[in-house]
């Protein structure tokens, strides 16, 4: 029988090694033991760091953001939870990077901020306001766009009331006990079906 010879094999393995080991410090570069090694750490260094990037960046922005709110008089929590209730739906990066290159279109991002948080904008004013104004250019549009608009609503109702067959007895009787239907409590499920389609 022949006899096998694997050097070649072994030779290709070490040089992918050290290849890829190409740049390391000291013997962690030169020896095929120490290399592989080094290559195995530093693989589980990558994944983990891949991880903790995006954790570093959204500290940054927040770090960007919370300076830009300063210099406007409010803190960074008191300006998200305006924008959330305002319903703006812009993300950290894109924030810290208005903050750092039009200072005056941060100033009315803190407005709308201010604003959401004492009331004065919704999240549903907001959304059909801005359909309104920023998609049209006449007056015939406005009102076609503001129709279309309460037509949505109008379909959205109409679907929450047909789809009483599809929940639960438990959410059919917290519907039922919000609506103000008597005896519902006792009800079965086809019953509060008919009692909340009426």
């Amino acid at each position: 029988m022949a006899r096998v010879k694997n050097g070649a094999v072994t030779k290709a393995r070490h040089k992918k090694v050290l290849k890829q080991a190409k740049g390391y410090f000291g013997s962690k570069h030169r020896l095929y033991k120490s290399a592989k090694e080094q290559l195995m750490h530093s693989g589980q260094y990558a994944f983990r760091d891949r991880k903790q990037k995006k954790r570093e960046f959204r500290k940054l922005w927040i770090t960007r953001i919370n300076a830009a709110c300063r210099q406007n008089d409010i803190s960074y929590s008191r300006f998200i939870e305006g924008l959330t209730k305002a319903g703006v739906e812009v993300n950290r990066k894109m924030l810290s990077e208005i903050a750092i290159n039009d200072p005056k279109m941060f100033s009315e991002f803190v407005k709308i901020a201010r604003d959401g948080k004492e009331g004065k904008i919704t999240p549903a004013e907001e959304v059909v306001g801005h359909e309104v104004t920023v998609t049209t250019s006449n007056g015939v549009k406005e009102e076609k766009k503001a129709d279309a608009a309460k037509a949505t609503k109008k379909e959205v109702k109409e679907e929450a009331t047909t789809d009483y067959a599809s929940m639960t007895v438990a959410e059919l009787k917290e519907a039922a006990k919000k609506a103000n239907i008597e005896g519902y409590s006792t009800m079965k499920k086809a019953e509060l079906v008919v009692a909340l389609t009426k």
